[in-house]
């Protein structure tokens, strides 16, 4: 079944394709609310309240971008819908450790993998994983995070600042453990 049948057929409500669907894009999306959510059980909620909008909202996927893409943005949507909802975006957040100056240490980011970082990704403060994600992975702008997240430009750029200096750290003695 090629996608653009794959598509129709949703939309026609066949069962079938629908699971197809998921089955196809959920490993991908999991990853998307994995770097949102706070726990597995969080990014599982927002897995699923995405595919309900990507079902919901399929006719007014136009096939002039790629359908990956299109998913991939609706789920990420749903993400930050989910934690404005809950207000779960605390940018007052203060972290003592992550205040001061960590140095790079490439060691670190050359030996960890992917689940680690993943891991980390989940510890960080609500606020600054939020907008970590945004800027770093989805890559918004700070001005676009400042206008999705009701903040100021500034305070999109500060939380990201916190995240990475907070991530160097973890990556640094996360390194110091392995050695």
């Amino acid at each position: 079944m090629t996608e653009e049948e794959l598509i129709k057929a949703c939309l026609e409500k066949n069962a079938r394709a629908q699971k197809l669907l998921f089955e196809t894009y959920s490993p991908r999306l999991m990853g998307v609310c994995l770097r949102y959510a706070e726990n597995r059980d969080e990014a599982n909620d927002m897995l699923q309240d995405g595919f309900i909008k990507i079902f919901q909202k399929l006719e007014s996927y136009s096939s002039s971008g790629s359908f990956g893409g299109w998913v991939h943005r609706t789920m990420s949507n749903t993400c930050l819908d989910v934690i404005r909802k809950n207000k779960k975006y605390k940018f007052g957040v203060d972290l003592e450790k992550a205040e001061g100056e960590v140095h790079e240490n490439e060691s670190a980011f050359s030996e960890i993998r992917t689940k680690e970082l993943l891991n980390l990704i989940q510890k960080l403060p609500d606020g600054y994983r939020v907008v970590f994600n945004m800027f770093a992975i989805e890559g918004y702008g700070h001005k676009e995070i400042a206008d999705q997240l009701d903040i100021t430009e500034n305070t999109s750029k500060s939380q990201y600042r916190k995240a990475r200096l907070w991530l160097q750290k973890e990556l640094i003695e996360l390194d110091k453990i392995q050695s």
